[in-house]
Parts: C-alpha cells; sequence; structure tokens
C-alpha cells in the first residue's frame, strides 16, 4: 500500500495530519505513545519473570490417574489412556 505512494501524497498525508491535529498537539501524542509502550514492555517483561519464578517454585505434583478419552455415543470402540509428556517446561 504505501509503495505506491509518491513523496507529494506522503507530504499532502502529513499536512493534513499536522492541520487535523495541531503542531501542539503531536509531540504530546508521540510522548503519551512512548510511554504507553515503555509501560506495555515492562509490564511484559514483568509477566515473563512472573511465570518463570512460578513455575521453579512450584512444588511436584502427586501422580494421578491417567486421564482417558471416553468414546463418542454409538463408537463400539473403548476409552482408550492419553498418553502425556512427561515434561511440561519449555525452554
Amino acid at each position: 500500500m504505501l509503495g505506491n505512494l509518491k513523496p507529494l501524497e506522503i507530504v499532502l498525508i502529513l499536512l493534513v495530519v499536522v492541520l487535523l491535529f495541531g503542531a501542539k498537539k503531536l509531540p504530546d501524542m508521540a510522548r503519551s505513545l512512548g510511554k504507553s509502550a515503555r509501560i506495555l514492555k515492562s509490564e511484559a517483561k514483568a509477566m515473563k519473570n512472573d511465570d518463570a519464578t512460578a513455575e521453579s517454585t512450584a512444588a511436584p505434583q502427586e501422580t494421578a490417574a491417567p486421564r482417558t478419552i471416553q468414546a463418542a455415543p454409538g463408537d463400539t470402540t473403548s476409552a482408550r489412556p492419553v498418553a502425556e509428556p512427561a515434561d511440561r517446561t519449555q525452554a
């Protein structure tokens, strides 16, 4: 889409944006957008750290009976056990 725009068209679009929002408000909007991006980035990093901490401190759970998949109504096969991976941690 942007590949088809000529330099004059881009300048006209920027001029319309400046006229709509005003030259004074544009720096404030950019500053607020940057602040929001920094907050989002720090929150995402904090959530990632919280997940890593929770996984490392989690106590091993007792082994439960294997889960089974129930046969569909009218299916002649019986229920079969579900093979679950032994290690659920991801690198």
